[in-house]
């Protein structure tokens, strides 16, 4: 699949990134913990240069511990500071704690003075990585416009909580995909607009990646007793499995393909990465 999507929308929402980088302290970066390596925008790196950075693991509930683990410790042996977030809890304390911590020298600063003062950070990420979810999560309130559609977070948006200040952005791409596992992963996790795909291809490379390692995670959800070994025939006993047919009685692969998505989005497939630590050369560091 040759996938590329970059609307204009987004090139505005860059150029406002960089226009209010001089009202922050710091950035938060979110990253989507099934697609971590997906995740970063490589238009960011400007944003990054010269800020102080805490990375948030979100939705770290949908992949095992284990996976994520190598990942964490890649981040910590380049000095990126990092929490991990579950951004529909509603408890992302360890996102304030952590900020307070790479801001520390500003509030010490202030606080000699005699002066409370607060920590302003920018929220950075691809679409539906779960920013406004998390934010919204940490004002226990739902003050950013959220939804499961790509670019749904519109304008400059401040909330605050606990001496923090939040700038929400609109999630962001960049302009063109040179690795086309990375634009297919995007497209799993929703940060490009379905209406822009062929939602069947799209489902087929799918089923065809995570067969192997997460046969099991398909089969349970949708009641099979023995999975199929072609992507073709997994579609076809879904589509059997919920009963979605047209005309004639032939499988509705459109509606079929809409489903296993909104599974796989929403958590319903079980714990699902899509890019393992070892495909990456990452490994867990031995213990003792």
């Amino acid at each position: 699949m040759n996938i590329q999507w970059f609307p204009g929308h987004m090139t505005k929402a860059i150029r406002m990134m960089e226009e209010n980088l001089r009202l922050v302290d710091a950035l938060i970066y979110v990253i989507d913990s099934r697609a971590v390596y997906s995740s970063n925008n490589p238009l960011f790196d400007k944003l990054i240069a010269g800020k102080k950075v805490l990375y948030v693991f979100n939705k770290c509930d949908l992949v095992e511990g284990r996976d994520l683990a190598p990942w964490c410790e890649k981040f910590s042996a380049e000095n990126k500071p990092y929490v991990k977030a579950v951004g529909t809890s509603g408890d992302c304390s360890a996102i304030v704690s952590g900020l307070k911590k790479i801001a520390a020298d500003k509030i010490e600063r202030f606080g000699e003075r005699g002066a409370n003062v607060s920590v302003r950070a920018m929220v950075v990420g691809v679409p539906n990585s779960g920013k406004s979810t998390v934010i919204n999560a940490m004002c226990r309130r739902a003050g950013a416009v959220t939804g499961d559609r790509p670019g749904v977070t519109r304008g400059k948006q401040w909330m605050s909580i606990d001496g923090v200040d939040f700038l929400d952005t609109p999630g962001t791409l960049w302009g063109k995909f040179e690795e086309e596992s990375v634009a297919k992963h995007l497209a799993y996790i929703g940060s490009i607009r379905d209406e822009v795909l062929d939602i069947g291809d799209l489902v087929y490379e799918f089923l065809d990646e995570i067969k192997a390692e997460y046969g099991a995670n398909i089969a349970a959800r949708y009641g099979m007793t023995e999975l199929p070994v072609e992507p073709m025939g997994i579609f076809d006993a879904i589509a059997q499995a919920r009963g979605f047919k047209v005309r004639g009685g032939e499988p509705d692969y459109d509606r079929t393909a809409k489903c296993v998505m909104d599974d796989f989005r929403k958590g319903r497939l079980g714990k699902i990465m899509l890019e393992k630590p070892q495909k990456h050369g990452l490994t867990l560091k031995k213990r003792g």
